[in-house]
Order: C-alpha cells, then structure tokens, then sequence
C-alpha cells in the first residue's frame, strides 16, 4: 500500500488564537487545501469540473484534535478516499508535525453535485475515473 497524498503547510502566525493555537476553522482549510491540492494532481482542475457541470460538495465533516499546533509548525496534511457504494464517498485526513506527531484526524462525508439538476450523482467513482489522470490518487 502506497502512502496517501500529502501537501505541507506552515502555520502562519495569523491563523493562531489569543493562546497561541492554531484556530479550530484554520484546520478545516487546510484539510481543504490538501482536498483541491490532491484533485490538481490528478489532473482536475476547478473548470474542468465546472466544464462538466459537476462540484464536488461537503457534507459532513468531523474533526479530532490531537496536539496543538502553534506558529511556526511544519505540518503534513495527508488526503485519501475511501469509497463504498452510492452517491456518497469519505476523505480521511490527518495533519502530522514533521516529527510524527498526530495533531488532528478528519473526516469528511462529500459527493459530486450535477450543477444543472442541483442532486448528487448517482456514482462519483465513475465521474473521478473519467477524469483523472491518476487514478491512485483516488484509489481506485
């Protein structure tokens, strides 16, 4: 099994709060950003899903935090899908500090919205393989 997708971020003193954490919404951009940045690399670039008439949306997100992380933090935000059947699939996430250290664990609950008829589509899966250019990254 390879190791899933991963960007690296640094927190910037400006997402912190008045103790000095990272803010609890900054984690949510992050996992976001690891999110769109996994799609790039795939090849799927936001007109390219709008060009299809598709968007890909949230619907439920939970968040566990582990460690604080503070200004300054290298960290890793890793991104992998897991699918089952139906309209829905999961993103698991982690944010990790370069030493290991387990900061937070997401999980997010989307699909991919038909942006004409405003429903989901009946199998995102086939949607992705259609048009990624790397079908791992989806792992499938």
């Amino acid at each position: 099994m390879t190791d899933p997708f991963s960007v690296r971020v640094t927190v910037r003193g400006y997402e912190t709060d008045t103790q000095g954490h990272l803010n609890q919404a900054v984690y949510l951009n992050y996992a976001e950003h690891a999110r769109w940045s996994l799609l790039q690399a795939a090849g799927i670039s936001q007109a390219r899903l709008v060009g299809r008439g598709v968007g890909p949306v949230a619907l439920e997100t939970t968040i566990r935090y582990r460690r604080e992380l503070l200004a300054g933090d290298e960290v890793d935000v890793t991104c992998a899908f897991e699918w089952g059947g139906g309209k829905t699939f999961r993103i698991v996430q982690e944010i990790r500090k370069t030493d290991g250290t387990l900061a937070a664990e997401i999980t997010a609950v989307g699909g991919l919205m038909d942006l004409k008829e405003r429903r989901l589509l009946t199998d995102p899966r086939e949607t992705f393989k259609d048009l990624t250019t790397d079908l791992a990254l989806f792992g499938l």
